[in-house]
């Protein structure tokens, strides 16, 4: 299986990680011959000056079982080697080493290394590393100690001896996902602050693409180095130009490439001979175009990350950063929103102009701004993981159109939605066919899979400004009661339907009507009432103008009025003004049910945000290193802690009898037939069979009516059907679903939704949410089920979703509650290649 993957250092440069091989011997030995005396030393305990034929001929040629290697390389150059061997035949344990290049030490690669090698090797059925170490091998021994696993230390002989089980724990997991959360900011750090930048395709007459990003970088004032890079003028737009950027002699960390696709690739490899950290290629032609534009795609990538760059783009607008000791505006878009603190990204070139135009008419001010165009390489995720830390950014907008990973994005999104608000333009539906035959998310579903991460998902842009303006300049709301003040009867009903509409409480004593007469300083001071009213958690403000004349000229300065109270208080306010403009930080919408919506929606999250986060409780009975994803389902479900009542398919009524006679006596026979197993309304089951009479009474009966077949089964007490279902969303990868058996259920869509893998506090909410839930909890006399093993089954079933990418769909139908427990009657499951790119194992790109 092929291991190779690019990955980021803790610089935030790119490189690449593949399986060593025969053909890396020259490589190995000039690498060899480029170490220091003491790192040789160091790594083998000797000199060892040279690598005697017989030694190189067993690191170059390895089984990927009992023997595992892994090389980093940039171009055609080894940088660091890792491998482990299995210490005897069949042995838990094995020996791991890895040695890097004198000048690449320092970048994390020794980290990147360990977490390739631990999986290969659980995969292989080893479960703990040993190495042995100099003491003054400081940096090695911080690589082992720095990881999360539990490391022991002995000291004899003059070396360090340490061992660790290689098990993924959730310290482990912590470091890892805090090391890949620094190293993906850093990259993203170096593109968004760049010392110099180099522009490629800048003609010199002042036309193009190229020559029009040039003059907003100028223009914009960035306080770098602009390069023009020109294959033959010496000026290019009043600045001097460079036949290449390693001639301009200033550290470029930023390369701009507007030339054409089949010039592409010779920017890179100038911008590479740099020292570039990252490209933004303007140019179009590559995926957008088809399958040969696609190629093009990935070369560029392979190319890009070989020589360590990132890549933004290709059919990019652009990326900026508001930041005064920055000001770079890289972008299409001739001038740019205010500096703010709202970061964007925007999946869409061609809308990214009309999106930056859009915030700077609404006053929504950007930290930074980035258009990823067909995204092959920077996306949504690395800028979630450069904006969580970033100080200048206190919310975050996506334009989405599809996502890349999402099961990354479904994890960042619940971290950072904890640090800052994301608002996120997505779509609600799916695409049919999604999860086969099995019920999928419906739009209100989506969007509470979205809210319940903390995005707050909108339709439109239009949308995504109402909401970000608000959370750009107003606090969150500490509850859902509003208080509507106005001085029109008929705009603050609209308020009050509206924000019922929007799940929000219209306060005691409100809505407050103030007469069309009153003046400024009245609305001032009804204003002022509801913004220290203690039942009040927001003010929704309705304001149509007076009559002209009306009052004096000192006495209609209401706009002032209201930006008095709505930038002083502690309540956001939102406002529909029909008169003239606000002051800035007064979010102002030109309909009421548009100012409702947005206060709605962040209401919603700040909901969210008070709700305890829920932890991923251990579970007892899981070995997923011997779950078997093509194996049979009840096997697979086995593997974590998961029992399927045992069943047999019978063709014939002494097949049926057979079956029955080895299960025990009672027995349930259903149709075989998929559709029909669990449907006892229709006929299809028979349960409580005593003998064998009984049987092949059933049998007849089963086979007149549906067909041949059936399905027999070891009876088991009855309760409450339910059901469990997984499916893959385009958003958040891995969902699972739980809602009550039966017609009414499934014809209702009611199926409660969460993302995996699911949170202690998620499987209780998915037990809870049902409109059919109250038949669990003891409807009309009945006994409640035993809800802790529900909430253990949905635990077993996401964690099961989250490890195993190949699983596309799983359904548990039925499932039937008792008070003593529960029992999974059927199981089917559709496995194939991963819907979506994994988010688990050693850190990858993408």
């Amino acid at each position: 299986m092929d291991q190779s993957a690019d990955v980021l250092l803790s610089d935030g440069s790119a490189i690449h990680l593949r399986q060593i091989s025969p053909d890396d011997a020259p490589a190995i030995v000039e690498f060899h011959s480029r170490m220091s005396d003491r790192t040789r030393y160091l790594r083998y305990f000797s000199p060892y000056p040279r690598i005697p034929e017989r030694d190189l001929e067993r690191f170059v040629n390895v089984d990927h079982h009992d023997r595992e290697a892994f090389v980093t390389v940039n171009g055609p150059r080894i940088t660091a080697v890792g491998r482990y061997e299995r210490l005897g035949p069949d042995s838990p344990d094995a020996e791991v080493a890895f040695v890097v290049e004198d000048a690449h030490q320092g970048r994390g690669i020794g980290s990147v290394l360990l977490e390739f090698l631990a999986e290969a090797a659980r995969a292989n059925g080893i479960t703990r590393f040993v190495a042995e170490v100099l003491p003054e091998n400081g940096g090695m021994l911080r690589v082992f100690s720095d990881f999360g696993y539990q490391v022991q230390r002995e000291y004899a002989d003059g070396v360090v001896h340490l061992s660790f089980p290689i098990a993924p724990t959730e310290k482990s997991r912590e470091v890892q996902e805090s090391r890949e959360q620094r190293t993906e900011a850093r990259s993203i750090a170096r593109l968004l602050a760049p010392r110099a930048v180099a522009v490629y395709g800048a003609s010199a007459s002042g036309q193009g693409i190229g020559a029009a990003m040039l003059g907003h970088l100028r223009d914009g004032g960035f306080t770098g180095t602009i390069v023009p890079v020109h294959p033959s003028a010496d000026r290019v737009a009043g600045l001097p130009a460079f036949r290449s950027a390693v001639d301009a002699g200033a550290t470029v960390d930023l390369a701009l490439i507007a030339v054409p696709p089949e010039s592409v690739d010779e920017a890179v490899s100038d911008a590479a001979a740099s020292g570039a950290g990252g490209l933004v290629v303007v140019s179009a032609g590559f995926a957008e175009t088809g399958a040969e534009g696609a190629a093009a795609q990935r070369q560029l990538v392979e190319r890009a990350h070989a020589a360590g760059l990132r890549v933004v783009g290709p059919n990019s607008m652009g990326v900026a950063n508001t930041n005064a000791a920055v000001r770079l505006n890289a972008t299409l878009a001739p001038a740019l929103p205010a500096a703010g603190r709202v970061g964007f990204f925007s999946q869409s070139g061609a809308l990214g102009v009309a999106l930056l135009a859009e915030a700077d008419r609404r006053g929504l001010g950007l930290s930074s701004f980035v258009s990823a165009g067909n995204r092959a390489d920077i996306s949504g995720n690395d800028l979630l993981q450069y904006w969580q830390d970033d100080p200048g950014t206190d919310a975050v907008l996506l334009y989405l159109e599809t996502f890349g990973n999402p099961r990354k994005f479904a994890r960042l999104a619940r971290r950072m939605s904890r640090v800052k608000p994301v608002v996120a333009v997505a779509s609600a539906t799916r695409p049919p066919g999604l999860a086969g035959d099995l019920p999928g998310p419906d739009a209100h579903a989506v969007t509470a899979l979205f809210a319940r991460s903390g995005v707050i998902r909108v339709d439109t842009v239009p949308e995504l400004f109402d909401v970000g303006v608000l959370l750009a300049h107003q606090p969150l709301p500490a509850g859902r009661r509003v208080a509507v003040v106005g001085n029109s009867s008929a705009l603050s009903q609209l308020a009050v339907a509206a924000s019922r509409a929007n799940g929000l409480t219209v306060a005691t004593g409100y809505p407050r009507d103030i007469s069309p007469q009153a003046g400024a300083h009245e609305f001032a001071g009804a204003l002022a009432e509801a913004a220290a009213d203690d039942g009040a958690d927001a003010l929704v403000v309705v304001f149509a103008p007076p009559l002209p004349g009306q009052l004096p000229d000192e006495d209609t300065d209401f706009a002032s009025a209201l930006g008095s109270v709505a930038l002083a208080g502690e309540k956001p306010t939102v406002a529909t003004f029909l008169l003239g403009s606000l002051p800035p930080g007064v979010p102002a919408y030109p309909s009421v049910e548009e100012a409702v919506r947005a206060l709605g929606r962040v209401a919603s999250y700040a909901d969210w945000l008070r709700r305890p986060p829920g932890v991923l409780p251990s579970l007892s009975g899981v070995d997923h290193l011997a779950a078997d994803i093509d194996g049979p389902p009840a096997e697979l479900l086995a593997a974590y802690g998961i029992n399927v009542v045992p069943s047999t398919v019978a063709g014939s009524a002494d097949a049926a009898v057979a079956a029955a006679e080895a299960l025990g006596y009672p027995v349930a026979l259903k149709s075989a037939r998929g559709a029909l197993r669990h449907r006892i309304d229709l006929g299809a089951v028979r349960l409580a069979l005593a003998d064998e009479d009984d049987v092949r009474a059933a049998y007849r009966s089963l086979s007149g009516s549906f067909g041949p077949g059936v399905v027999v089964q070891t009876m088991v007490t009855p309760g409450v059907a339910c059901v469990v279902e997984v499916v893959e969303d385009p958003a958040f990868g891995p969902v699972v679903g739980f809602g009550l058996g039966g017609v009414a259920s499934e014809l209702l869509g009611d199926l409660a939704w969460r993302a995996s893998p699911l949170t202690d506090r998620a499987a209780e909410a998915l037990v809870d949410e049902p409109r059919a839930a109250p038949l669990l909890h003891g409807y009309r006399g009945s006994a409640p089920v035993d809800r802790e093993a529900l909430i253990d089954l949905l635990l077993r079933v996401g964690r099961l979703a989250d490890d195993q990418p190949r699983l596309r769909s799983l359904s548990l139908n039925p499932v039937l509650a008792r008070p003593d427990g529960c029992s999974v009657l059927h199981v089917s499951a559709e496995i194939g290649p991963p819907a979506s790119r994994r988010d688990t194992g050693p850190r990858r790109l993408g």
